[in-house]
């Protein structure tokens, strides 16, 4: 059966969140133990009495993009699988910022309500092994993005508390939510990135997924050439 469809606002501060957060996500709590995904992967250790040193990975994405699927499946997520423990990754998301503390996302307010449970979901939960997995979920079926019934399944899926998710999307009467997704665009913007999906290794563009292809990979967009450039990176510190 197709998800319903349901009509946006205009993003701002209070109009977007009140109404379009609190109208997508009136969730029914449910709480899961089903399996997590990527089970491979090894959380980073935020905290620390000798922590270690990482590699900057990072991903400069939006929501509902079939690059942004692309890439996650194709070198992201197989290469996270491989040497999670050895690097420091990051999503951030591709916007605009605008007046009254607002953002504008490419494909609308929609987006931006996805990016802002994805950012949650990476808040509440920060080990990859969940919250990469929610994501790659949730971008299999970017199109639905933020329908309700794909993010009860993923958040069933990976064992995310609808309730913190939804708790963490609303609080403050949204602004928490928006002031992340604003403060993500804000680092894309200065790391000078516009397309999604780019990744970065070290703080250097690595490789580009756009309009259904690779670019800009000097090294290749293999799985295996990012695992050795990680290695070799983090065999430097």
């Amino acid at each position: 059966m197709p998800r319903r469809t349901r009509p946006v606002v205009r993003l701002s501060l209070l109009a977007l969140v009140l109404c379009a957060l609190g109208y997508y996500y009136a969730f029914t709590p449910r709480l899961s133990t089903a399996k997590q995904h990527l089970s491979s992967l090894s959380p980073n250790l935020a905290f620390s009495s000798n922590p270690k040193k990482l590699v900057p990975l990072e991903a400069h994405i939006i929501s509902k993009c079939p690059d942004t699927r692309d890439a996650l499946r194709q070198l992201i997520l197989p290469a996270m699988q491989r040497v999670s423990d050895k690097v420091d990754f990051r999503l951030n998301y591709i916007g605009t910022p605008t007046e009254n503390d607002g953002v504008d996302c490419k494909h609308g307010p929609s987006e931006c309500l996805g990016n802002i449970i994805e950012l949650c979901a990476r808040e509440l939960y920060p080990n990859p092994k969940t919250n990469l997995g929610f994501i790659m979920c949730l971008t299999k079926d970017y199109q639905h993005i933020p329908d309700r019934g794909l993010i009860e399944d993923c958040a069933l899926e990976h064992a995310i508390d609808f309730d913190a998710l939804n708790e963490c999307a609303t609080r403050d009467d949204g602004a928490h939510g928006l002031e992340m997704l604003r403060h993500s665009i804000e680092r894309t913007a200065k790391a000078n990135v516009t397309i999604s999906c780019t990744i970065r290794l070290n703080d250097q563009v690595y490789c580009i997924r756009d309009g259904h292809e690779w670019k800009d990979c000097p090294k290749g967009p293999e799985v295996d050439s990012l695992v050795a450039a990680i290695d070799e990176l983090a065999s430097l510190l």
